[in-house]
C-alpha cells in the first residue's frame, strides 16, 4: 500500500551515509574536501522491517538555498558555505555531491582535511527537513519511506552515521499511526460484516 504525505515534525532531520570523501589538491595550490553527501536509491535500515531511501529528484528544488558544510553537525565547524562560493553542491544520477573547500587558516578545516586524508573520517550526511515523502506498507509488514523533496540545510562531514532519537522517534510514530489506522479499518470491517450476517 502506498501513500504520499507531508511531513511536519517540528523537528530539522539526518541522515549518514557511508561516505567515500577524499581530497584533493587543484593546480591553483587550493585543496578541497569532495565526495557524496547522498546516494540514490539505495535502501538505507532504519531498524528491522523498516527502510528508507532518497528518490533522485529529492534535491531538485534545493540546492539554491543557503546551504553550510559543516564537521559533525556542529554549526561551530563551517567548512564552507555555496553563498561564500566556498561550497559547491550537485546532483548526478547517483546522488548528491559537494566539493569543499578548505580553508588554510582555519585550523579547524585542516584537521578535518587531515582526518580525511587518513581515512579516519569517510562518512557522509545531510540536514534536511521532508516536504514530500511516499510510504509503502509491504504486506510482508515491513515499511518503506522514499524522500520525494527536502528543503536542506546542510551537508556533513561525519565521524559516525547514525539516526538521531528523534528521527527514529518520527519514523516509529508514522509506523504506530498507521497501524492504528489498519487496526481501526479492521475492526470497522468486523462491525459490518457482522450486522450483515
Amino acid at each position: 500500500m502506498m501513500m504520499e504525505q507531508t511531513r511536519d515534525i517540528g523537528e530539522r532531520q539526518t541522515r549518514c551515509i557511508p561516505g567515500d570523501f577524499k581530497t584533493r589538491k587543484a593546480e591553483d595550490g587550493n585543496e578541497y574536501i569532495e565526495g557524496y553527501f547522498a546516494v540514490f536509491g539505495e535502501d538505507y535500515e532504519i531498524w528491522p522491517g523498516a527502510t528508507e531511501s532518497i528518490d533522485r529528484h529529492a534535491f531538485d528544488n534545493a540546492l539554491d538555498d543557503d546551504i553550510r558544510c559543516l564537521t559533525d553537525h556542529d554549526t561551530r565547524l563551517v567548512l564552507g558555505r555555496n553563498v561564500a562560493n566556498t561550497l559547491e553542491l550537485s546532483v548526478d544520477e547517483h546522488g548528491l555531491y559537494g566539493r569543499v573547500l578548505v580553508n588554510p587558516n582555519d585550523q579547524d578545516a585542516k584537521n578535518t582535511k587531515a582526518r580525511v586524508d587518513r581515512r579516519d573520517v569517510t562518512q557522509a550526511s545531510f540536514g534536511f527537513d521532508i516536504l514530500d515523502e511516499e510510504t509503502e506498507y509491504r504486506d510482508d509488514g515491513s515499511i518503506h519511506w522514499t524522500i520525494k523533496e527536502v528543503k536542506l540545510y546542510e551537508v556533513s562531514v561525519c565521524t559516525f552515521p547514525a539516526y538521531k532519537e528523534t528521527n527514529l522517534q518520527a519514523r516509529h510514530a508514522d509506523k504506530d499511526a498507521f497501524d492504528q489506522r489498519r487496526l481501526d479499518a479492521w475492526k470497522e470491517e468486523q462491525r459490518r460484516r457482522l450486522k450483515n450476517a
